[in-house]
């Protein structure tokens, strides 16, 4: 187990990306958590899917500051705006750094890369730039599982080789981990990356499958099923990520010098992910379950007539399963909330939030 070695009760945190998914439980979960904090977020707040949702989050966040006392500092920018960037830092001077923000999807890196040059590598500079003019206690970053590409070696471990990138996205999430490491080495600054595996819950993100069918489904439309269900994902529910990542926030690795005197690079990276990948179908059938059991569908839905099996999308891999030995070692913490139990919290959300 590491000892933690950064202290987060009254200090500044910065979580960019904070109208997010994973950002905004993030954010309340810090409120709740740690005396005295500061959140400062940062989001551009972009149209990418329904933006009803993330004001949604953000006053969801502001609701939590009121109840918890603690203080919300929220920035609409540009991650690619340098300047803003370096004004945030210098005006709020953040003892940790948790880079949340980003041009996520694999499927739309396809049709609009310049999005992800701009965010998440531009955008991800300046971050590391701040990090070097404006020193932060820890560098906190989100990766992907995407960057396993097409490896086929399962479950993917952090040691694995991750050198064949299989989409844009996940280029660029490997290119994050490269400039960590390189920022890491030659500023001596303290980062973790992230690498997620498939996050799911209520509040997510509309673009993936469990959100998107729901959707189709309630308008009677199909849902394409990928690689004719032959997919299987290892599916994170969004609560488990934010207590890995809080967890991972609070120990930093340690600055050390190597025998030629030069810094050892204070760098890690770490997978969060179930370690219990499911099926494609039987993820639709408990998302079918769910949904009728919180009475978003009637409970005489016909779903076999609103299911397609397709080929692989391009970019997309059949196998995603997160070896989370190292993330056990260290915090002694795993994901380990069921799919059924993830799913219904999500259903019942979407009842809430989209027919109450």
């Amino acid at each position: 187990m590491l000892t933690p070695n950064v202290d987060l009760r009254n200090k500044t945190v910065l979580v960019t990306g904070a109208a997010g998914f994973i950002g905004s439980c993030l954010a309340k979960e810090l409120m709740k958590r740690v005396d005295g904090i500061r959140v400062v977020g940062f989001d551009n707040v972009n149209d990418y899917y329904d933006v009803s949702i993330k004001e949604y989050r953000l006053l969801e966040i502001e609701k939590c500051a009121a109840e918890t006392g603690k203080e919300w500092i929220f920035i609409k920018g540009n991650l690619a705006d340098k300047a803003l960037i370096d004004k945030t830092f210098e005006e709020y001077r953040p003892a940790v750094c948790v880079n949340l923000a980003a041009q996520a999807g694999v499927r739309y890196s396809i049709t609009n890369p310049g999005a992800y040059i701009e965010s998440n590598m531009v955008g991800f500079y300046n971050i590391l730039e701040a990090c070097r003019n404006f020193p932060v206690e820890h560098l906190v970053y989100a990766s992907s599982s995407s960057v396993y590409g097409s490896n086929k070696k399962i479950p993917y471990s952090t040691e694995d080789k991750v050198d064949n990138p299989v989409s844009l996205y996940a280029a660029t999430k490997k290119s994050n981990e490269l400039m960590a490491h390189a920022y890491s080495k030659l500023y001596n600054i303290p980062s973790t990356g992230l690498r997620f595996f498939t996050v799911y819950g209520p509040a997510g993100r509309p673009d993936m499958a469990y959100f998107g069918f729901t959707n189709k489904l309630i308008k009677g439309e199909t849902i394409e099923i990928f690689n004719f269900g032959n997919c299987k994902r290892d599916f994170t529910y969004v609560d488990d990520i934010v207590e890995g990542v809080r967890l991972i926030m609070g120990a930093a690795p340690e600055k050390k010098n190597g025998e030629d005197g030069l810094p050892l690079p204070p760098y890690r990276v770490y997978n969060i992910g179930n370690n219990s990948p499911e099926n494609l179908l039987d993820f639709v059938d408990i998302l079918q379950q769910e949904l009728v059991r919180a009475g978003v569908l009637p409970e005489d839905y016909d779903f076999e007539a609103h299911k397609k099996l397709v080929p692989m999308q391009p970019g997309d891999v059949p196998v995603t399963y997160a070896d989370v030995s190292d993330l056990e070692r260290d915090f002694g913490f795993k994901p380990s909330t069921s799919l059924r139990e993830g799913l219904r919290r999500f259903a019942e959300w979407y009842k809430a939030f989209y027919l109450a």
